[in-house]
């Protein structure tokens, strides 16, 4: 650590989880008491910072697709700025930082400032959502496997691409949606020309864990189609594969009398 950056100064990364509160870990809530500044994202449930200390300083830092967002590198200046000053900081994120989560980018920003970071794991969404439903990820008598991937697509940003529908398809595997919503048509679209069996089970579940929680399922030949009808809105996980059959029926479940 920098000899300019006072002893306690640190920064949590924390992963809390995919919005029920009890979800969190007890080294997340842990940390989030010791924090003198908290700076949170968009998709963290507020009342995570009731473990926060009292006096501690809150920041929303949110960053969410369609949404107004804090540029990643002004984050970042905060984090570091905070540090400098001899403050604790907890870096707040919605489920686990490290999936989707930009916590890579983050650890490797300050580690080369020289600033010490604790990561605490949290529980995605890609695994609490479809859990919560009743779809297992993995099963054996389905799949052998499961593959996280992003709807976001192409980024100016990032620079990241749009991935190998073809070659996720040829896996075989659960394909578990993060940011897909918006762009639902489209990778469905590019799922079936790349060989994927538009009768395929799938599902959509929207603020999983959270009281409000809504899903259906549908063949993934007409989930767009439901997702619009029945109003399914991010933030929402999209799983793709037999594994979806599984899951717990819902009333807005697509139906083939449906038109």
């Amino acid at each position: 650590m920098s000899a300019s950056i006072g002893k306690r100064a640190r920064v949590w990364l924390i992963g809390a989880g995919p919005g029920d509160v009890e979800l969190m870990t007890l080294k997340a809530v842990r940390a989030l008491s010791e924090a003198d500044v908290v700076l949170v994202d968009d998709l963290v449930n507020p009342d995570v910072l009731k473990f926060a200390r009292a006096g501690a300083q809150i920041q929303y830092v949110g960053k969410r697709g369609g949404h107004p967002s804090t540029p990643q590198a002004v984050i970042i200046e905060e984090m570091l700025a905070h540090v400098r000053a001899g403050r604790v900081v907890a870096r707040l994120k919605g489920g686990d930082p490290f999936v989707f989560g930009r916590g890579g980018e983050e650890v490797q920003a300050l580690q080369a400032s020289g600033i010490e970071v604790d990561v605490v794991v949290g529980i995605t969404a890609g695994i609490a959502a479809p859990a919560a439903v009743g779809i297992p990820v993995t099963h054996r008598d389905h799949t052998m496997g499961v593959v996280f991937v992003t709807g976001h697509g192409a980024s100016r940003e990032t620079g990241a691409v749009e991935p190998d529908w073809h070659a996720l398809v040829a896996t075989g595997m659960t394909l578990v949606v993060y940011m897909g919503v918006r762009r639902l048509a489209d990778i469905v679209a590019a799922l079936m020309e790349a060989g994927l069996d538009p009768d395929t089970p799938s599902a959509a579940i929207e603020r999983a864990t959270r009281p409000d929680q809504r899903h259906l399922r549908a063949p993934v030949g007409h989930l767009a189609e439901a997702v619009e009808r029945a109003g399914i809105t991010a933030p929402a996980i999209v799983v793709i594969g037999s594994v979806a059959g599984l899951g717990l029926a819902s009333a807005l479940d697509f139906v083939a009398s449906q038109t």
